[in-house]
C-alpha cells in the first residue's frame, strides 16, 4: 500500500508546501468569510492531488518486483559460475580498461560491484543497465551490465568510437550507482 500510495503523497506534500509559500507570499490570503476560505482549501487540495497524481504518472513505474528478482539472483548465479576458459574478447578488454581508466574513488565504490557484458541490450533497448537501490542503500544487490551487442550495432564501425561509447556507458552506470536518476545523469553529460 505504502508503495502504491507513497510516491504520489510525497509528491503532493512537496507540491503544497511549494504552492502554499507561493500563495502566502505573494497574495496573503484574508480570512473575511470561512466560504470563501473553504472554497481556496479545496481548489488547494484538489490541486494538490492532481498535481501529485500527474507527477507520479509521468515518473513513470518502476520495474516490477517479480522481474527485478529473476534479474538479481540471475546475476548470482552467473556469478558463482567458474571463470571462462577462454580468455578476454577484445570488447571486454574494452569494459576491463573504462573501470580501469575511472579515478581510483569510483573504482573503490565498484569493488563490490559486479560488472558483466551481455548480448541482450537489444531486449531492453539500452547499452547498459544498473540494477540495484544505489551505493547510499543495501536493500538489493547492486549489479552494473553493459550490452555488447547494442554498442558494437551502433558504433562497431568505429574503434575509437566504440571505445569511447563504452566509457561513457560504464561511467553512465555508474552515476546511477552513485545515486543520479537519468536526468542527472544526463545532467551531467553521459
Amino acid at each position: 500500500m505504502k508503495e502504491i500510495f507513497g510516491p504520489p503523497l510525497r509528491a503532493a506534500l512537496l507540491t503544497a508546501l511549494v504552492g502554499a509559500l507561493a500563495w502566502f507570499l505573494l497574495e496573503p490570503p484574508s480570512l473575511d468569510g470561512a466560504e470563501s476560505l473553504l472554497t481556496i482549501l479545496i481548489a488547494a487540495a484538489a490541486i494538490i492531488f492532481v498535481t501529485g497524481w500527474l507527477t507520479t504518472l509521468l515518473a513513470g513505474e518502476e520495474m516490477p518486483e517479480r522481474e527485478f528478482r529473476r534479474l538479481v539472483d540471475r546475476s548470482d548465479a552467473l556469478a558463482q559460475l567458474p571463470p571462462p576458459d577462454e580468455p578476454p574478447s577484445e570488447f571486454d578488454e574494452l569494459v576491463m580498461r573504462a573501470l580501469d581508466d575511472l579515478p581510483a574513488e569510483f573504482r573503490e565504490v565498484l569493488a563490490d560491484t559486479p560488472v558483466t557484458v551481455s548480448n541482450r541490450g537489444h531486449e531492453v533497448h539500452a547499452y547498459g543497465q544498473y540494477i540495484g537501490d544505489t551505493v547510499a542503500r543495501s536493500n538489493y544487490p547492486d549489479h552494473i551490465v553493459i550490452y555488447r551487442d547494442t554498442l558494437e550495432r551502433d558504433f562497431g564501425h568505429d574503434p575509437e568510437l566504440l571505445r569511447a561509447q563504452v566509457e561513457r556507458t560504464v561511467r553512465h552506470e555508474l552515476a546511477h550507482h552513485l545515486g543520479w536518476n537519468e536526468d542527472g545523469v544526463r545532467g551531467l553529460g553521459l
